[in-house]
């Protein structure tokens, strides 16, 4: 059947079909507008592990998602596809993830690597894996790109969208991401990693198109991360969440917040949302829970003003959901921000998603 006849066929009111691609949606790759690209990676976490099963988790909850959304009630005619990838990516991140530990409790106790040269030898193993795995990402993301697909990314730990930036910047010139986080992740290679999850947003830097990154929701950094921002030139700004709060008990709106954000990123835009930028009730197991945050509905409210704003949503990733050992909240609460964002990105580029639903409320 061609995607038409796919469409008349199917009840989007019924259960998630179990041997269909995420969210139980009926479409092959090559019907679907958007490719989700799935990066189960985690190698060096330091703190809360699970983060690698986070794409699975949230395939596996993407099923009880009911397609009939508020803002894009016909999202689901565009088609998302899960996208398959190498089976090695899991199986090196569990890998390398056992050869950093030694090394992380080595630091963690005061220990100089220099007189390890065994552990020495491993980082250098885990920075050169950690490299390979960016460049397949990449690799993977311009293939889809080239195809004419609208490609996101869903991690794995945070390290994980760095090949997809740079695959964003063979495409364009000059962009910014809006990072939404509880931390900066400019930590110049946190305990000797190179692509660590806390540096993500220093490596981010590296790439000339970035102009810009705007950060929404911290409220952990270090010293070296404040350097890097002072030494920035503006290139990136910080949002924290005490000066957010602080500025809402004072009267400051929301709305009024979401449009100084906006103002500030470039036209064109990458979002890059770690789930620990939330209150940690919605994703209480993900790696580095941080008291604070926002809910899901403000972030969800900042992407429906930014894909209206007239800048360009050039792509999106979204990072370290983490699911629990008794039950899958986690990844229910990562499969819903995922389905709005596929809606915000594919509104933004004028696909069609259908009119917003409204309620009589008299």
């Amino acid at each position: 059947m061609n995607k038409q006849q796919i469409i008349a066929n199917f009840d989007p009111s019924q259960p998630g079909l179990a041997d269909a691609t995420i969210f139980g949606l009926p479409f092959s790759i090559e019907q679907s507008e958007i490719v989700i690209i799935p990066v189960p990676w985690e190698v060096t976490v330091s703190y809360g592990a699970g983060a690698s099963d986070g794409p699975e988790a949230v395939l596996d909850a993407s099923f009880q998602v009911d397609l009939n959304h508020q803002d894009f009630p016909e999202l689901w005619k565009l088609g998302m596809y899960y996208a398959e990838i190498p089976s090695d990516w899991k199986k090196n991140s569990d890998k390398y993830k056992d050869l950093a530990q030694p090394i992380i409790e080595a630091l963690e106790s005061g220990e100089d690597l220099e007189t390890y040269p065994a552990l020495l030898e491993d980082l250098h193993k885990i920075n050169k894996a950690c490299r390979e795995l960016h460049t397949a990402v990449k690799e993977k993301v311009l293939h889809y790109i080239n195809q004419g697909k609208k490609v996101v990314l869903l991690g794995g730990d945070h390290s994980t969208p760095l090949g997809y930036y740079e695959a964003l910047a063979t495409k364009h010139e000059n962009f910014g991401i809006l990072h939404l986080d509880a931390h900066m992740d400019l930590r110049i290679a946190y305990e000797g990693f190179t692509y660590s999850h806390a540096s993500i947003m220093y490596n981010a830097l590296q790439i000339p198109q970035i102009s810009k990154i705007v950060q929404v929701g911290i409220r952990d950094f270090c010293e070296q991360e404040v350097e890097v921002v002072q030494q920035s030139k503006g290139r990136v700004i910080v949002h924290t969440d005490s000066d957010m709060k602080k500025e809402t008990f004072e009267g400051k709106t929301w709305a009024q917040q979401c449009d100084e954000i906006i103002t500030q990123l470039p036209q064109k835009v990458c979002i890059s949302f770690d789930i620990d930028g939330m209150y940690p009730w919605y994703c209480p197991n993900t790696g580095t829970p941080v008291p604070g945050g926002f809910s899901f509905e403000q972030a969800t409210y900042l992407f429906n003003k930014l894909a209206d704003s007239g800048k360009e949503i050039i792509g999106f990733d979204l990072v370290e959901v983490a699911p629990g050992e008794n039950d899958d909240w986690d990844g229910n609460v990562g499969a819903r921000m995922l389905f709005h964002m596929c809606g915000v990105l594919a509104k933004n580029n004028g696909l069609n998603t259908g009119k917003r639903i409204e309620f009589p409320r008299k």
